[in-house]
This record gives C-alpha cells, sequence and structure tokens, in this order.
C-alpha cells in the first residue's frame, strides 16, 4: 500500500452550478459517542481533500480526490493557494476529531488548494460518497478546519480568472440560454448585471454561438440557445469580453 506523505495534503473546492445558484461539494464529519450511537458529540463538513501519496505529483492528488468524488475525469481544476498556518488543524472539534477516530495528523499540515467547475446535473454526490452533497455558496452549513478560509479564497481566484479567461462555460451544460449565462456571472461576480447591455456585448462575441433552436422542456416562452465554442475562443483569444462590467 502506498503510503502518504503526513505534512502534504490537496484540498479541492468543487463548484457547480444548477443555472439558479452557485454550489459548494461537501462531505460530513460527524462524531458520535463510542459508547452510545445515539449521542451525537458534533457535526460539521469539510471540502474534499486528502493527503499526497508517495511518488504522486500535487496534480495527480487533486485528479484522484475528484475522479473519487464525482465519478469523472478531465474536470476543470486548476491550483490557487498553498495553505500553511501554524496550527490551521487545530480548533478543539478538530483535535477530537484525531483523538477519537485516530487520526496521526502532524500539527503543521500544509495544504495546496485547487478549485473545479462542473456541470451540477452531471454528479449526484450520493452514488459515489453517502456523506456528500451540494450547498449553496450563500448557504453553507459549519465548516472543519480552515475550510472557510480556503473557501474564500476559492472564490476569490475564480472571480479573478472568470473575468480573464471565459472558464464559466465549465459550469454550464452544452446548451444554454443568455439568461441562464447571465445569471451564472450575477451569482459567482454578486451582482446585478444589466440585461440590455449584457446581450449587446454577448452579441459580438464568436465564441458563443447562437443556435437554431430553443429550450425543451419549459412551461414559459422557450428561449434561444447558445453554445460555447473552445475552437473559436482558441482561435481569436484577442476577441475579449469583460463580463464583470
Amino acid at each position: 500500500m502506498t503510503s502518504i506523505i503526513p505534512n502534504l495534503s490537496v484540498d479541492c473546492v468543487i463548484f457547480g452550478f444548477d443555472l439558479k445558484k452557485l454550489n459548494i461539494m461537501l462531505t460530513e464529519r460527524e462524531l458520535r459517542d463510542e459508547n452510545n450511537s445515539n449521542k451525537l458529540i458534533f457535526k460539521d463538513y469539510t471540502i474534499q481533500g486528502h493527503h499526497v501519496l508517495e511518488n504522486e505529483t500535487l496534480d495527480d492528488a487533486a485528479k484522484r480526490i475528484l475522479k473519487e468524488k464525482t465519478g469523472l475525469d478531465n474536470i476543470y481544476l486548476e491550483q490557487f493557494y498553498t495553505f500553511g498556518d501554524i496550527g490551521r488543524l487545530n480548533k478543539p472539534k478538530d483535535e477530537l476529531w484525531k483523538e477519537k477516530t485516530g487520526l496521526n495528523i502532524p500539527n503543521h499540515v500544509i495544504s495546496v488548494g485547487y478549485y473545479s467547475l462542473v456541470d451540477c446535473e452531471k454528479i449526484n454526490p450520493d452514488e459515489f460518497h453517502s456523506s456528500s452533497k451540494w450547498f449553496a455558496i450563500d448557504k453553507l452549513p459549519e465548516l472543519g478546519y480552515d475550510h472557510d478560509k480556503i473557501i474564500d479564497k476559492a472564490m476569490e481566484a475564480l472571480r479573478i480568472k472568470l473575468s480573464r479567461e471565459p472558464i464559466g462555460f465549465e459550469l454550464l451544460p452544452e446548451k444554454f440560454t443568455l439568461t441562464q449565462l447571465q445569471k451564472l456571472y450575477e451569482v459567482i461576480l454578486d451582482k446585478k448585471l444589466d440585461r440590455r447591455n449584457f446581450r449587446k456585448k454577448i452579441a459580438n462575441i464568436k465564441y458563443i454561438i447562437p443556435l437554431d433552436e430553443k429550450q425543451k422542456g419549459v412551461s414559459h416562452k422557450p428561449a434561444q440557445v447558445f453554445k460555447f465554442s473552445k475552437d473559436v475562443y482558441f482561435k481569436t483569444k484577442t476577441d475579449k469580453f469583460d463580463f464583470s462590467v
């Protein structure tokens, strides 16, 4: 069995968009009394992480974690920050968790943060981890370790990247409406965008391609759908659009 590197880990913030809100996949961490399983000591949640294995690169560790949690390969993945504060895993609940579960974790663990972007419709966390599920970014439960800081830093990095490259399309289905696209950018940037101005700018972007079809299976008037073309984007990289304004 491959050994872990005890003081080096990878933490993955998995973002998902359900066409209405931005979500993060979290895993329940529950500790019960060893003499009375009905007595709950505490419950909180963590992002997806694990120690790096010996002879494993950081990127490979992140891909392994994502595969275990989502069942998917080739997910968009971005390294964004390294967390190395002393005692970052030493809050009272964390100490109790390590003691009761017998985890032999050093006091000083360095964690490399990654964020990944997926379409929520493609993943049902329950299929891979019964204790994992999606939470809206603005309604997160109590978090273990320093995972609140990791999520805040991931959001900061995502917003910066989003203003430079069209990575938001990784969160959308292959075909989407302009309303869904606008909603995506509004929830990530945490600001309201003017609908008229937004659509005027979209009309000038070559890699956002209108399709000769409309939404299906909706109760309201179906809207035209679009798709994002990576091929066109890479050919027209000078064709920039700042979604943040």
